[in-house]
């Protein structure tokens, strides 16, 4: 069965909930095989393993964290090139869709991004047009390169091997130009990150402003699915009325 790699979203080792889902797609269309890339691989593999990652791809290099994306490419493209999976799947995050662009082009593969679904043979279905067509799309050249919108699917366990293959990577210079220089921590809210929450609550010009948006906490916590699933988002500029410009 051939390999699919699945690109772990986490945070210090911490997999997030996309990653899950995005195994349980790709044990439609072959072999499941995480790519861990950074520090902290240790939390993660036995999540990854339980989750149906036959084999995890770990690459630790600090040239991950001092540097922006393009050293994730790098390693990504390398690891490809030497497994020939049968697909990538990588979660729509921003930084998630410019690394699969670039490791489409170095590949010389299709990409498609955002999609809702991957069928077995590797169609990929799209919610495009603000929503009011749904698409299915197929790439037809080179190892088909996906980005998958988080609650695209239910994970769902299937517990491997998931061995550990440690991956030596050569970055290269174009890898080190963008350099990190430092690093804010996002303040938390109590409640869980979008892309993890069950049940979204947005609030717009119809709460009247900011003052108002009490009102949509108030909605939140009355659906009682708890600060863990629910997630309240305000719509940025929503609150603009005439003659004002969006915030």
């Amino acid at each position: 069965m051939a390999e699919v790699l699945v690109v772990v979203d986490h945070v210090d080792g911490a997999v997030r909930k996309p990653t899950l889902e995005l195994l349980t797609l790709a044990r439609r269309i072959g072999e499941p095989s995480a790519v861990f890339l950074g520090k902290g691989s240790e939390n993660a593999q036995a999540v990854l393993a339980e989750y149906g990652a036959a084999k995890v791809y770990v690459v630790d290099a600090a040239e991950l964290d001092d540097y922006l994306v393009v050293p994730k490419a790098d390693a990504l493209t390398q690891i490809a090139q030497a497994s020939s999976p049968a697909a990538i799947l990588v979660t729509s995050s921003s930084e998630g869709k410019e690394i699969a662009a670039r490791v489409a082009v170095r590949l010389g593969s299709g990409l498609i991004t955002d999609a809702t679904d991957v069928a077995a043979d590797g169609t990929a279905t799209q919610s495009v047009f603000a929503a009011s067509y749904v698409v299915a799309a197929k790439v037809t050249h080179g190892t088909p390169v996906i980005t998958v919108k988080p609650n695209a699917a239910a994970p769902e366990a299937a517990p491997a091997a998931g061995a550990v293959e440690n991956v030596a990577v050569t970055f290269s210079d174009l890898s080190k130009a963008p350099k990190v220089t430092g690093v804010v921590p996002r303040e938390k809210s109590g409640r869980p990150e979008l892309t993890e929450a069950a049940i979204v609550v947005s609030g717009g010009r119809g709460v009247g402003g900011p003052e108002g948006f009490a009102t949509i906490e108030a909605l939140a916590d009355a659906l009682g699915v708890g600060h863990r699933q629910l997630k309240v988002v305000m719509q940025r500029g929503s609150l603009a009325g005439p003659g004002r410009a969006p915030n």
